[in-house]
Order: C-alpha cells, then structure tokens, then sequence
C-alpha cells in the first residue's frame, strides 16, 4: 500500500506562518513607533 503525502496542508501552514508572522512584526512596530512619537513629543513640551 502506497500513501501520498499531501503537500497542500504544509504549503497552507508555511503561508499561514508566514502571513501571521508579517502581521504580528507589522503591529508590534506600528506600537513602538507610536510610543517613541509619544516620548519624543514629551521631550519636546519639555
């Protein structure tokens, strides 16, 4: 008896990483660009 792997659910998880990884180190830098905007216009008002 001969099994195949599928392939597809390794190419789905590989892009779901990906994907979620992207949008994951894109909201984590959007929030560290925010609070060094906010630091810097605090250093400002000083």
């Amino acid at each position: 008896m001969h099994e195949g792997l599928d392939q597809w659910s390794f190419v789905i998880a590989a892009y779901t990483l990906g994907i979620a990884g992207t949008l994951l180190l894109t909201g984590w830098s959007w929030i560290s660009m925010r609070r060094a905007e906010r630091r810097r216009d605090e250093v400002k008002r000083r």
